[in-house]
């Protein structure tokens, strides 16, 4: 037996469909007709990416960065635009964009604080 690799992502979030809506006008993810009540599962491949409620005894204010410690990248081929429309609207950028082996990358705080970091070489 052996685990093939990730194939489902989530992020726990405080508000589903502020980050919901965030998640799908900033970056241009489209929800899929898949997923549970409690979640909005987006249209991503080759990995699902979900937000969903928060679970019991979770509590997402008493964490000063939620995901700290965890990577989520995603791929984006137009980097470097989404990064200057989230400038632009406000959102907190974490790192500028830089160019190294994964493309242009930076990362931004989500609506909860998590950290995500676009790139655009696949």
């Amino acid at each position: 037996m052996a685990v093939t690799g990730p194939d489902f992502i989530s992020l726990q979030v405080r508000d589903l469909e502020r980050s919901a809506a965030f998640y799908e006008q900033h970056l241009g993810l489209k929800r899929s007709a898949a997923g549970p009540p409690h979640a909005v599962v987006f249209d991503t491949k080759p990995i699902a990416f979900a937000v969903r409620d928060i679970v019991e005894g979770v509590d997402l204010d008493a964490i000063a960065q939620p995901g700290r410690g965890m990577a989520l990248w995603l791929h984006a081929p137009d980097a470097q635009d989404i990064h200057d429309a989230l400038a632009a609207a406000g959102t907190t950028i974490v790192s500028a964009p830089v160019d190294g082996p994964f493309g242009r990358t930076f990362t931004f705080a989500d609506p909860d604080g998590y950290h995500v970091t676009l790139h655009d070489r696949g």
